[in-house]
């Protein structure tokens, strides 16, 4: 499995495959994360690799304890299909 990397001087997780690079942007604030945008280059288009990506992001972000605030639609989509990552997300309030 390819692995996703934080970038933070870019401010973003990203998984390089074939000379691509796909990635989530995200902004700190405190103890959650907000992920803002998700990226899929052409050349990566229809492998899965956005969805391998945001669930590469979600594992990483659980074993650090941070919770997650999706203003992207690629990764609200994905908490819709995966309830098992729904625990991750920043409550109410």
């Amino acid at each position: 499995m390819v692995e996703v990397r934080d970038n933070p001087a870019m401010s973003r997780f990203e998984m390089a495959e074939g000379g691509s690079t796909a990635f989530v942007a995200y902004r700190r604030e405190g103890s959650r994360m907000v992920l803002t945008h998700t990226e899929v280059p052409e050349a990566m288009t229809g492998q899965g690799v956005g969805s391998k990506l945001v669930r590469g992001v979600l594992d990483r972000l659980r074993q650090e304890g941070v919770t997650v605030l999706p203003r992207c639609e690629f990764v609200a989509a994905y908490f819709e299909r995966h309830p098992e990552y729904r625990d991750l997300l920043v409550g109410p309030g």
